[in-house]
Protein backbone atom coordinates (compact mmCIF):
# COMPACT_ATOMS: atom_id res chain seq x y z
CA UNK A 1 0.00 0.00 0.00
CA UNK A 2 1.47 3.46 -1.31
CA UNK A 3 -0.14 6.74 0.05
CA UNK A 4 -0.02 10.49 -0.52
CA UNK A 5 -1.35 12.87 2.02
CA UNK A 6 -2.45 16.35 1.26
CA UNK A 7 -1.26 19.39 2.40
CA UNK A 8 -3.78 20.19 5.07
CA UNK A 9 -2.50 17.14 6.87
CA UNK A 10 0.65 17.33 9.12
CA UNK A 11 4.34 16.17 7.77
CA UNK A 12 4.56 14.09 10.67
CA UNK A 13 1.59 12.06 9.32
CA UNK A 14 3.91 10.80 6.41
CA UNK A 15 6.68 10.08 9.23
CA UNK A 16 3.71 7.96 11.29
CA UNK A 17 2.75 6.17 8.48
CA UNK A 18 6.27 5.76 7.10
CA UNK A 19 7.25 4.22 10.44
CA UNK A 20 4.13 1.43 10.07
CA UNK A 21 6.27 0.68 6.68
CA UNK A 22 4.24 1.70 4.51
CA UNK A 23 5.87 4.04 0.92
CA UNK A 24 4.46 7.41 1.92
CA UNK A 25 4.76 11.22 0.43
CA UNK A 26 3.29 14.16 1.74
CA UNK A 27 2.93 17.16 -0.55
CA UNK A 28 5.64 19.04 0.77
CA UNK A 29 7.88 16.59 -0.42
CA UNK A 30 6.75 17.96 -3.73
CA UNK A 31 7.97 20.69 -5.69
CA UNK A 32 5.20 22.89 -5.14
CA UNK A 33 4.50 21.57 -1.81
CA UNK A 34 1.93 23.42 0.02
CA UNK A 35 0.43 24.58 -3.06
CA UNK A 36 0.01 21.81 -4.98
CA UNK A 37 -2.92 21.30 -6.98
CA UNK A 38 -5.90 18.71 -5.86
CA UNK A 39 -5.27 17.78 -9.73
CA UNK A 40 -1.47 16.92 -9.03
CA UNK A 41 -2.33 15.32 -6.69
CA UNK A 42 -5.08 13.12 -8.30
CA UNK A 43 -2.51 12.35 -11.00
CA UNK A 44 0.15 11.12 -8.80
CA UNK A 45 -2.47 9.08 -6.80
CA UNK A 46 -3.47 7.00 -10.23
CA UNK A 47 0.38 7.02 -11.73
CA UNK A 48 1.67 5.68 -8.87
CA UNK A 49 -1.16 3.83 -7.32
CA UNK A 50 -1.70 5.56 -4.06
CA UNK A 51 -4.11 6.38 -1.93
CA UNK A 52 -5.21 9.72 -1.34
CA UNK A 53 -5.02 11.24 2.37
CA UNK A 54 -6.91 14.13 2.99
CA UNK A 55 -9.73 16.39 4.76
CA UNK A 56 -10.53 18.22 1.29
CA UNK A 57 -14.21 17.04 0.68
CA UNK A 58 -13.40 17.81 -2.89
CA UNK A 59 -11.91 14.59 -3.54
CA UNK A 60 -15.13 13.00 -2.25
CA UNK A 61 -16.83 14.45 -5.51
CA UNK A 62 -13.83 13.72 -8.08
CA UNK A 63 -14.27 10.05 -6.27
CA UNK A 64 -18.15 9.58 -6.96
CA UNK A 65 -18.08 11.22 -10.06
CA UNK A 66 -14.78 10.18 -11.71
CA UNK A 67 -13.70 7.29 -9.87
CA UNK A 68 -10.44 9.29 -9.26
CA UNK A 69 -8.30 8.75 -7.03
CA UNK A 70 -9.32 4.94 -7.03
CA UNK A 71 -8.45 4.68 -3.35
CA UNK A 72 -9.49 7.83 -0.77
CA UNK A 73 -9.23 7.69 3.16
CA UNK A 74 -10.60 10.94 4.13
CA UNK A 75 -10.03 12.22 7.80
CA UNK A 76 -13.64 14.27 9.07
CA UNK A 77 -12.42 14.87 12.25
CA UNK A 78 -12.92 18.61 11.48
CA UNK A 79 -10.18 21.04 13.75
CA UNK A 80 -8.59 18.83 16.00
CA UNK A 81 -4.76 18.96 17.74
CA UNK A 82 -1.99 17.40 15.61
CA UNK A 83 -2.27 15.26 19.18
CA UNK A 84 -5.25 13.76 18.70
CA UNK A 85 -5.54 13.13 15.94
CA UNK A 86 -2.13 10.95 16.24
CA UNK A 87 -4.06 9.21 18.67
CA UNK A 88 -6.68 8.01 16.55
CA UNK A 89 -4.55 6.99 13.86
CA UNK A 90 -2.68 4.96 16.50
CA UNK A 91 -5.54 3.70 17.92
CA UNK A 92 -7.21 2.45 14.56
CA UNK A 93 -4.42 1.99 12.43
CA UNK A 94 -4.80 -1.74 11.93
CA UNK A 95 -8.67 -1.24 11.34
CA UNK A 96 -8.14 1.56 8.79
CA UNK A 97 -5.43 -0.85 7.01
CA UNK A 98 -7.47 -3.67 6.74
CA UNK A 99 -10.54 -1.49 5.67
CA UNK A 100 -8.25 0.02 2.76
CA UNK A 101 -7.96 -3.72 1.92
CA UNK A 102 -11.80 -3.89 1.32
CA UNK A 103 -13.16 -1.14 0.09
CA UNK A 104 -12.09 2.02 -2.09
CA UNK A 105 -13.28 5.04 0.19
CA UNK A 106 -12.45 5.01 3.91
CA UNK A 107 -13.98 7.60 6.37
CA UNK A 108 -12.44 8.40 9.98
CA UNK A 109 -13.94 10.74 12.21
CA UNK A 110 -13.39 11.46 16.04
CA UNK A 111 -15.85 8.35 16.41
CA UNK A 112 -15.76 5.80 14.01
CA UNK A 113 -14.39 4.25 10.91
CA UNK A 114 -16.68 3.50 8.06
CA UNK A 115 -16.18 2.22 4.73
CA UNK A 116 -17.68 2.48 1.55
Amino acid sequence: MKFIIDAQLPYQMSLFIRQKGFDVIHTNDLPDKERTTDDYIRIISQAENRIVVTKDSDFIDSFYLKSVPAKLFIITTGNIRNRQLFYLLEKNWERIIEMLDIYNLVEMSNTSIIGY
